[in-house]
């Protein structure tokens, strides 16, 4: 018997709400049935079920729809993501402003919100359009969420009109970390571990290329991107791959810092899903995801030392205190001037930008966790990279 989340029924569904059948060359079945298994497998409320599949039917109908555009325009597939400069390191280390000042300067393209929330366009829309009926979408998710969510925005608040990290695309193809971060899937969690993430990057290049050529269509032109996701540092041998020309700006703040506040958002998206929480099983689920992501991102980077491989570190103190100059070491790094008419635009969004809500109080021994804990986890990522930590580098 059929599960809710089993994929056929899932992926029947999203063609049926399309009217399309033809799901490109990328592959995605075999991520969808494990997790759809696991997701039915999880102690899920109504409510959490109706989210997560929903969620799935939402992905794949993107999938659907952005191959019917490619199929209309193949020059799509010809656009050049070229030299990106992806920002990376864990939630809460100062990514989003990092990438939300450098997307400030109108010579580098961003993901925004809208844009990341509903890929593809309804078919046969004209991008001549005074506005994309994308936003107004876009805008009422944000004031649902503000309203029916207030807890999970003020923790991780998604605005449709600022840039924001293109994990979504990472989601679509049903390769990442995003699952267990709302839902307890032992099954996925395990299997992921030892899977081979390149049809996820290459699903978030051809999407990149989508928006891109979208853009284009609206008038837009820059000559490259600027990215952002914590998701990526577990994965940088595999983004250099897709994006041999990129340059790395790698955040750095104290994990004492930063677990507990993932181990906050994740409890906060499992009751949203489920009656029953276990929040010390989530502390210990996301001290392990983290340690696991950096011991990989420091292995990646040691195999980088003697490559021609760029990367800037950027302590979150720094970047809090002077933005600005660490900004400009960026632009120093990939050798780029930093414009009087970008720096204008960055210090307007300073003064502008949306003003987080109040958090709700937390620690880590909410979620079984401690001090000591997390310190002797991280020793060798500290000793690495938050020794001295006041002075920035580049590499």
């Amino acid at each position: 018997m059929r599960h809710p989340f089993d994929a056929a029924g899932l992926m029947a569904a999203a063609q049926q709400k399309e009217g399309l059948e033809d799901w490109g060359p990328l592959p995605f079945t075999e991520p969808l049935t494990v997790l759809g298994d696991s997701y039915a497998a999880a102690d899920l409320n109504d409510i959490g079920v109706h989210i997560l599949r929903s969620g799935l039917i939402h992905s794949l109908r993107m999938r659907l729809r952005a191959q019917e555009w490619i199929r209309r325009h193949p020059e799509i597939t010809d656009e050049v993501i070229g030299a990106p400069i992806v920002v990376v390191g864990m939630m809460r280390s100062g990514t989003t402003l990092l990438q939300r000042l450098l997307a400030a300067d109108d010579r580098f393209h961003c993901a925004h919100g809208w844009e990341v929330v509903e890929v593809a366009p309804k078919l046969g829309y004209d991008f001549a359009d005074r506005e994309d009926p994308r936003i107004a979408i876009s805008e009422r998710r944000e004031a649902t969420s503000r309203e029916h969510a207030p807890e999970l925005f003020s923790i991780h608040p998604m605005y449709a009109r600022e840039p924001e990290e293109e994990i979504v695309f990472l989601s679509d193809a049903f390769l990442s970390h995003v699952p267990e971060s709302g839902a307890h899937v032992p099954a996925y969690r395990s299997w992921i571990d030892h899977q081979d993430f390149a049809p996820a990057y290459d699903y978030l290049h051809r999407m990149l290329q989508f928006l891109q050529w979208q853009k284009r269509q609206a008038g837009l032109t820059a000559p490259r991107w600027v990215l952002k996701s914590p998701a990526h540092l577990g994965y940088l041998d595999i983004l250099r791959a897709r994006f041999p020309d990129l340059h790395i700006v790698h955040m750095h703040r104290d994990p004492k810092e930063n677990i507990p506040s993932g181990a906050s958002l994740n409890a906060t998206l499992h009751a949203m899903h489920a009656d029953r929480v276990d929040r010390h099983r989530v502390g210990a689920e996301w001290l392990q995801r983290m340690g696991w992501t950096n011991d990989r991102a420091m292995a990646t980077r040691s195999r980088w030392r003697d490559e021609s491989v760029r990367c800037t570190d950027i302590e979150f103190a720094d970047a809090v205190a002077d933005p600005i100059a660490q900004v400009s070491r960026v632009y120093d790094a990939i050798g780029v001037p930093l414009t009087a008419g970008a720096e204008t635009a960055m210090r307007r969004w300073l003064t502008d930008r949306p003003r987080e809500l109040a958090r709700p109080p937390y620690s880590a021994s909410d979620y079984g966790l401690s001090d000591d804990q997390i310190d002797e986890r991280f020793a060798a990522y500290n000793d690495r990279f938050r020794c001295g930590a006041t002075h920035g580098r580049t590499r």
